[in-house]
């Protein structure tokens, strides 16, 4: 099986998705970066991707690092270098036969230029509307979980037939 790998422009996703424009617009760009990176990383542990989040020097100057945060790769490329830019040369490093690369992007021209190098892309509003999918199907499962939990390993029918007999034994 190959290894998944999203490469995610941390900055498109904020200036896209709307609880993180509404921090960005009240200059809570830091809490924006945190918040993007928890539902990543929620992302990343239902679908089983890696995930690496991209943050150019745009709102961070001088400051070049890669770490985790959440599990998720957190990189924020040197001055002067754009998240377009590192993700480009990335790209080309990471996908090989073993190795899916996806790339979430709005940037009409980034996505051209990483499908071209083989990712493949998603828009920030796909990217979204996956995690909504994700998170959803979460709910749900866990919902059925905990209804499995709460009447424990007995089936619809047998939980029936044992209402019955408690009924019977009431009267």
């Amino acid at each position: 099986m190959k290894k998944e790998i999203l490469i995610v422009d941390g900055y498109n996703m904020i200036g896209a998705w709307p609880e993180l424009v509404k921090l960005k617009n009240q200059d809570l760009i830091e809490e924006a970066r945190d918040q993007l990176l928890q539902t990543l990383s929620d992302f990343q542990s239902y679908e089983g991707k890696e995930v690496w989040c991209v943050f150019d020097a745009q709102f961070v100057p001088g400051i070049t690092k890669e770490y985790s945060k959440y599990r998720v790769k957190v990189i924020f490329t040197a001055q002067g270098e754009t998240a377009d830019t590192y993700i480009e040369g990335v790209v080309k490093k990471l996908h090989n036969v073993i190795t899916d690369v996806a790339v979430a992007t709005s940037d009409l021209a980034e996505q051209q230029v990483v499908f071209a190098r083989g990712a493949a892309r998603l828009s920030a509003n796909d990217l979204y509307q996956d995690i909504k999918r994700s998170k959803k199907a979460l709910d749900s499962e866990s919902k059925a979980y905990r209804n499995q939990r709460q009447r424990g390993t007995w089936s619809e029918e047998q939980m029936a037939i044992l209402k019955d007999i408690y009924k019977d034994m009431l009267e």
